[in-house]
């Protein structure tokens, strides 16, 4: 099943570089979680707020996309900002352990995983500035910090909507990985945080260099 998140992770790249191909991943996303929620039997309202959790966010990629001078690079650091935050919060949460940040929530996520989380979002984002030939002390650095807090409370946040709504996983589409959204709720938590950022600045974060 790693394969598989894997595959999804390489066609997400892939995608990032035609604009069609963007938009129907995104349009297939949607389709996706609409079929969780009939397979899991859900309530109405999990499956409205399932829907508009993963239906803005993916309008906010596309819009963020569509910029024609930083809209890929964008993609792309938002991208490795959230992976590299879900992976190392994983790894260093798994083998440091320690207190947990809300066992009633989520009881596997520790604060040591957090901080391992953080720490590789400030590593991209140090990255992406110079990639983009930035000084390491341009905004991008301390956004990328930013958008990871997003990205881990958006996990949390769908950690504590499941909790209300009485279910474990979003769905069992993904054999040992429970459904689509459950490995997609930081990035969706994260596009919606750059979206905003985008929006009150009037252009994207990895332009304020």
């Amino acid at each position: 099943m790693r394969r598989s998140i894997g595959f999804v992770m390489v066609l997400a790249l892939l995608a990032s570089w035609f604009a069609p191909a963007l938009a129907l991943l995104c349009a297939a996303a949607v389709a996706v979680v609409l079929l969780e929620r009939a397979r899991g039997h859900a309530s109405a309202s999990w499956a409205g707020f399932g829907v508009l959790w993963i239906g803005l966010p993916s309008v906010a990629l596309l819009w963020l996309a569509a910029d024609p001078g930083t809209g890929r690079a964008t993609v792309l650091w938002l991208f490795a900002l959230v992976w590299a935050t879900d992976s190392a919060a994983y790894f260093v949460g798994r083998g440091v352990g320690g207190p947990r940040i809300a066992p009633s929530w989520s009881p596997r996520k520790t604060w040591s995983g957090a901080l391992g989380g953080l720490a590789a979002a400030g590593v991209v984002g140090l990255l992406t500035a110079q990639v983009l030939g930035i000084s390491a002390l341009s905004p991008v650095v301390w956004i990328s910090l930013l958008v990871s807090i997003a990205s881990q409370l958006g996990d949390l946040g769908e950690s504590l909507a499941k909790r209300r709504f009485g279910v474990k996983d979003a769905s069992g589409l993904i054999p040992g990985h429970g459904g689509f959204l459950d490995r997609l709720d930081g990035m969706l938590a994260a596009l919606a945080a750059v979206a905003v950022l985008a929006l009150v600045a009037g252009m994207s974060p990895v332009a304020w260099g």
